[in-house]
């Protein structure tokens, strides 16, 4: 059976709307590989000990990570690991090309109210609280 194309993942069309000039996201699909490969040498220069193989798994590594950081700075944003920390400590960040610098915001002490009649699932006819455990869903939410 041949299935339909399905949405990328959140997390790729993130990535995608956070890299979007050409050369940002050549410079990141360079950048990358190598990044990879080093942080995979690192287990193999443990075994062996061997400064060659440890100088070539940081060079790599470190290597990729400037091309990566090289690509966000043409574009003018922070890379993802800057943006993280700069929100844990309240710095303003560049998370997306063209737009202006933004503070984290301090977590909201506010309570979620629990889902009601009109919060329903796509596709269901009934409430999320219809089809508690130990009940019986209604003829409604038995329907094709």
């Amino acid at each position: 059976m041949i299935y339909p194309p399905q949405l990328p993942d959140p997390r790729v069309a993130h990535w995608l709307e956070r890299h979007v000039t050409r050369t940002s996201f050549c410079l990141h699909m360079v950048g990358i590989p190598p990044t990879i490969l080093g942080v995979l040498l690192v287990p193999i220069y443990l075994c062996l000990l061997s400064a060659p193989i440890f100088l070539l798994a940081l060079g790599l590594f470190v290597g990729g990570y400037l091309l990566q950081f090289a690509g966000h700075a043409l574009e003018g944003t922070d890379p993802g690991e800057i943006v993280y920390f700069k929100r844990k400590l309240g710095r303003p960040y560049v998370e997306f090309p063209g737009q202006a610098p933004q503070t984290a915001q301090a977590p909201s002490a506010a309570v979620v109210p629990p889902p009601g009649p009109s919060d329903t699932l796509p596709g269901t006819q009934g409430s999320w609280a219809s089809n508690s455990p130990g009940t019986e869903p209604s003829a409604v939410d038995r329907q094709p």
